[in-house]
C-alpha cells in the first residue's frame, strides 16, 4: 500500500530536475495507491543555490499521479514524492502525502499504519500541538517535532519517534537542507544507486563514484537506472545528504556497511503495446510465463525438491490472489506428488503458530513480496525454525530476503492491479515443482510447454475472443455471478470470482460444485448466470450432473473449458482444447477475460480498480 520515490543527484551532470523525475517515479509506483500524491522539493535558483533556508516546495492533490510534466515545479536537486491508498482520513487535497512540519523546515510522507497514533495524538495534543490533517502520518510529523526538543539532530528526532510507533511503518523525510532520511519497520524501502558505466560491474565500487541515488518501495520503479541496490533492513535508517549514504540501526544507532547488490533489473520500456489496456496485454503474456517460469536454476530447484520431500507438513501461504495460488499450489503437492500439503490465509492463520514445528516448510507466492499479513506469519514461523520458500516477481524483496529457498516467478512488469499473469506463473510453478517431486520434471515441463503452445493458438484466434466478449455482454446487466468447479478447478473458479469482483465491482461467488446442494442451489432461479470450469478429469460426470442441477432451477449456464454447447447443458461454451491436468490453468485465462471484458463494458477503470491496490503492505 502506498508508494514513496525520492531521487538525489550527486553530480553537476545528474542534477536534473527532481520534481519531475519524482513525478515519473510515482507513476511506476502507482498501483500501489492512486487516492492521491505529493510531491516535496528542495528548490534551487538558475546557479543551484537553495532558494531560502526554510523553503521546501510541496505540491499535491487527489486522484491520480499526473501525467507528463504538468507540474510547474521549480528546478530542483532533491525531492521525495508519494502516491497514496487511503487508510486513516478521507481522500482529500489536504490529507495527501508529504506532510510538512509545522515551521516547513521538512517535509514527511510514509508507507505503513501507525497502529497507536490515537493514543499518540491525545498526548500531543495535550502538549498543544495542532492537527490539521485526518491522517495517522501527522501524528509522525508532530512526534518528531517533539523529539526536536529533547535536543539533537533531526535524524536522532526520528529515531526516536521511531521507537514509540507501533505497526509496520516505513517513512522518508526531506530537510530544508536537502538531506533525505528514511526510516523502515515492515513495509518496504529499497534504495537505488547509480554508479555510472565505469562502476556498473564493480562489486563494491567506491561512494565517490556515485552519480544518483534513488529511493523507492521497489526495484521496478528505477529499474535501468541505478547499477547497484541496497535494500533496507527492518529496524534500519539511512542517510543521504548528496555525498554520503549512511545506514544504521534505529535500536542502537550504530551505523552498518551499505552493501550495493549489482542490479539485474532491466530498464523495460512498461507500456500497452498496442493493447488497450494493461491488464489484456498481460494476459496475453501468459504463455511467454508458462514458458519463463520452469527455467529455473536448476541445482536450486532440486533443493527444494528436496525440502519438500524431507518435510514434516507443507504449508502454501498467501493472501488475495496469491492466497488462492496457495491453494492450487497445495492441490498440486496433494493430488500428482502425495504431499500433505494446507493451504493457509495469511490474516487467518493464527490458529496454525502453535503447530508449526522446526521440520515443517512454508511454500509462499506474492507477486510483491512485501505482503504484510503474510511476512508476520514468515516471521513467527522462521523463529520456530520453519523453512520458508518463496515465489515472488520482485527482485529484493522482504519474502525472497527472509526465504531459504528463494524462486523468481519470472513474469515481468505487471501493471494492472489485477493480477494475471503473475498468477498464472504462480500455479504453474506448483505444478512443475508437484512433478519434480514424483519423479517426472520433465513431464510437468513438457505439459507445460505445451499448453503455453495450445494457449497461444488461443489468444491470437479473434473469433475465441470475440465470443468471450460477448458473454462478458450477457453479463452486464446482473448483479450475481455465481461460478462452480470442482477438483482441479476450485480455486480456479475462486479466483475467476476474485476477478470479476475487483473488475466489475457486481457479487460474484466462487463455490466447490460439489456443495452446490447444500446451500447454494436455493437462490439459483431463472436468469441467475453460473459459469462452470471443466476439465476431461475424473470428475466430469460429477461437474455436468451439478450443471443439469442448475439447469432444471432455470439459470443460465455459461461453461469453459472441456465443454460444448451441442451437450444440451450449457447454454452457452467457451470450448477450449483438453490439455489434462494443465486445463484449470487454461480455464482461469479464460476467465480473466471474462473479468477484463465485463469491467470494460461496464465503463470501469480496468487496470486500477477502485479501493485496492496491487501491493498490500499494511495490515
Amino acid at each position: 500500500m502506498c508508494g514513496i520515490y525520492a531521487y538525489r543527484g550527486i553530480s553537476e551532470q545528474s542534477s536534473k530536475n527532481a520534481v519531475s523525475l519524482v513525478l515519473k517515479g510515482l507513476k511506476r509506483l502507482d498501483y500501489r495507491g492512486y487516492d492521491s500524491w505529493g510531491v516535496a522539493a528542495m528548490a534551487v535558483d538558475e546557479s543551484g543555490t537553495p532558494l531560502s533556508a526554510q523553503h521546501i516546495y510541496l505540491e499535491k492533490d487527489a486522484g491520480m499521479v499526473p501525467e507528463g510534466d504538468t507540474v510547474a515545479a521549480p528546478k530542483c536537486l532533491v525531492a521525495i514524492g508519494h502516491t497514496r491508498w487511503a487508510t486513516h482520513g478521507s481522500v482529500t487535497k489536504n490529507n495527501a502525502h508529504p506532510h510538512l512540519s509545522s515551521d516547513a523546515t521538512f517535509a514527511l510522507a510514509q508507507n505503513g499504519i501507525v497502529g497507536n497514533f490515537a493514543e499518540l495524538k491525545k498526548e500531543l495534543t495535550a502538549k498543544g500541538y495542532r492537527f490539521t490533517t485526518e491522517t495517522d502520518t501527522e501524528v509522525i510529523v508532530r512526534l518528531v517535532e517533539e523529539m526536536l526538543k529533547k535536543g539533537g539532530a533531526l535524524v536522532e528526532a526520528v529515531r526516536r519517534a521511531f521507537t514509540k510507533m507501533e505497526g509496520r511503518n516505513t517513512i522518508i523525510v526531506l530537510t530544508k537542507d536537502g538531506t533525505i532520511i528514511t526510516a523502515r519497520n515492515g513495509s518496504p524501502m529499497v534504495i537505488g544507486l547509480d554508479y555510472g558505466k565505469e562502476g556498473r560491474e564493480k562489486k563494491n565500487p567506491d561512494l565517490s563514484m556515485l552519480k544518483n541515488i534513488y529511493f523507492s518501495s521497489d526495484t521496478l520503479s528505477f529499474a535501468g537506472a541505478a547499477t547497484h541496490i541496497v535494500v533496507l533492513d527492518n529496524g534500519q535508517m539511512a542517510v543521504s545528504d548528496g555525498s554520503t549514504l549512511e545506514i544504521s540501526s534505529m535500536k542502537t544507532g550504530k551505523k552498518v556497511g551499505v552493501k550495493p547488490v549489482i542490479s539485474t533489473m532491466v530498464a523495460e520500456e512498461v507500456n500497452k503495446e498496442g493493447f488497450d489496456h494493461f491488464m489484456v496485454k498481460e494476459i496475453h503474456e501468459s504463455p511467454t510465463t508458462l514458458r519463463a517460469v520452469v527455467q529455473q536454476n536448476d541445482a536450486e530447484f532440486k533443493k527444494l525438491v528436496s525440502a519438500v520431500k524431507k518435510a514434516r507438513t507443507v504449508y502454501t501461504l498467501g493472501s488475495g490472489t496469491a492466497g488462492i495460488a496457495a491453494a492450487q499450489i497445495a492441490f498440486y503437492l496433494r493430488s500428482i506428488a502425495q504431499i500433505q500439503a494446507i493451504p493457509l490465509i495469511g490474516a487467518e492463520s493464527d490458529s496454525y503458530f502453535k503447530l508449526f514445528h522446526k521440520d515443517d516448510l512454508i511454500i509462499a507466492p506474492s507477486q510483491s513480496g512485501e505482503t504484510a499479513d503474510v511476512l508476520e506469519v514468515l516471521e513467527l514461523a522462521q523463529e520456530k525454525g520453519v523453512k520458508i520458500a518463496t515465489l515472488v516477481n520482485m527482485q529484493g524483496s522482504m519474502m525472497s530476503r527472509m526465504a531459504d529457498y528463494p524462486f523468481m516467478a519470472k513474469a515481468g512488469p505487471e501493471m494492472c492491479v489485477m493480477s494475471t499473469k503473475v498468477f498464472v506463473a504462480q500455479i504453474a510453478f506448483g505444478y512443475y515443482l508437484a512433478h519434480a517431486i514424483a519423479g517426472n520434471a520433465e513431464k510437468g515441463v513438457e505439459n507445460l510447454r505445451s499448453l503455453a503452445k495450445s494457449m497461444e493458438s488461443f489468444l491470437d484466434d479473434s473469433k475465441q475472443l470475440d465470443k468471450i466478449s460477448r458473454v462478458a455482454g450477457t453479463l452486464v446487466d446482473v448483479q450475481d455471478i455465481f461460478l462452480l468447479g470442482k477438483s482441479q478447478n476450485v480455486s480456479i473458479v475462486q479466483e475467476g470470482m476474485v476477478k470479476l469482483i475487483e473488475g466489475s465491482y457486481k457479487h460474484a461467488h466462487g463455490i466447490p460444485a460439489g456443495d452446490l446442494k447444500h446451500y447454494a442451489i436455493t437462490i439459483l432461479e431463472k436468469g441467475v448466470p453460473v459459469i462452470f470450469a471443466v476439465s476431461n478429469d475424473s470428475v466430469l460426470g460429477d461437474v455436468v450432473n451439478a450443471a443439469h442441477e442448475v439447469k432444471a432451477r432455470g439459470a443460465t449456464v455459461i461453461g469453459v473449458g472441456y465443454c460444448k454447447e451441442r451437450d444440451g447443458v450449457f447454454d452457452t461454451a467457451i470450448t477450449l482444447p483438453d490439455t489434462g491436468d494443465t486445463s484449470g490453468i487454461f480455464n482461469v485465462v479464460v476467465l480473466q477475460l471474462l473479468a477484463y471484458y465485463l469491467t470494460v463494458k461496464l465503463g470501469n477503470n480496468v487496470d486500477k480498480p477502485r479501493n485496492i491496490a496491487k501491493s498490500v503492505t499494511v495490515k
